[in-house]
């Protein structure tokens, strides 16, 4: 969990939502990413779909089924992921989600909507949620973001009267 908190400070220091993830088989990290959606432009950006498509090529160069070396994954993450990234974790059939604070505008492990225990059998498998870990720090450091300028934040726009 360390390493996903250097991955969120790194966001941070660029411009991006203090957000890092690591996906851990087998105890070595297969996978890895922070935080690009300004960097990118993407929306779909998020820690957690960089560290999955880290995993996807890992399986590729050693020639092995991403869908079993899912099955035997620990995701780790600063924060709750949100209701796109659990349900990408529930297609990748990834069983155990280590996160740090609750993420309360967008979550998909309960704050939110609940996708990783929904009965939706077409969308993968439920899996656990461990909450809590250094959720402080994790807070504190969402707080340090959202106090400054987003450059790349849309223009707001007001209603007419």
């Amino acid at each position: 969990m360390d390493k996903a908190f250097d991955m969120a400070k790194d966001a941070l220091e660029n411009g991006e939502v203090p957000v890092g993830c690591l996906l851990v088989y087998n105890d070595d990290i297969i996978g890895k990413g922070r935080n690009e959606v300004n960097q990118t432009k993407n929306a779909t950006r998020h820690a957690e779909l960089v560290a999955l498509d880290e995993l996807r090529d890992w399986c590729e160069v050693r020639n092995v089924e991403v869908k079993t070396v899912c099955e035997r994954t620990v995701l780790y993450v600063t924060v709750e992921p949100c209701i796109m990234c659990a349900a990408a974790l529930r297609l990748f059939n990834i069983p155990v989600v280590v996160y740090g604070c609750n993420n309360d505008r967008f979550g998909g492990c309960g704050s939110v909507l609940d996708i990783s225990s929904a009965d939706l059998p077409q969308t993968g498998t439920m899996f656990k949620c461990v909450a809590g870990h250094r959720a402080e720090e994790a807070v504190e450091m969402l707080k340090t973001f959202y106090k400054q300028e987003n450059p790349n934040a849309p223009n707001p726009k007001t209603r007419k009267q």
